[in-house]
């Protein structure tokens, strides 16, 4: 069994004022490679046919389920405090920004 620490170290974390303005995005595009997934986030406008990348996150396979699993705990807790988060498409609108890719018809891919 691996030894845990008892100790963990502590790390400070310090957000820039650039950073800390953040960045809008409606459109996410996912590529990876068996050594890392690449994450493109970009927004798309209405009327404007061209989408430019406004920032790249490049992580290994171990910390983008780490990821995952993170913002599936604070979905969790938002949608427990503020109420379920609704999918434009669930609501028969027509989908816009990030989307479930489909296998055919009606079929989610899981």
């Amino acid at each position: 069994m691996p030894e845990v620490n008892p100790n963990p170290q502590q790390i400070n974390i310090e957000l820039g004022e650039k950073e800390a303005e953040g960045a809008y995005s409606n459109l996410a595009i996912i590529s990876h490679s068996p050594a890392e997934f690449i994450l493109d986030f970009t927004r798309v406008l209405p009327g404007v046919p061209k989408a430019k990348v406004h920032s790249r996150i490049i992580m290994t396979p171990q910390h983008v389920k780490l990821f995952l699993g993170a913002l599936k705990e604070n979905i969790e807790r938002f949608e427990k405090q503020f109420g379920e988060i609704v999918i434009a498409s669930q609501m028969n609108e027509n989908p816009f920004g990030f989307q479930v890719p489909l296998k055919s018809k009606n079929e989610k891919i899981n």
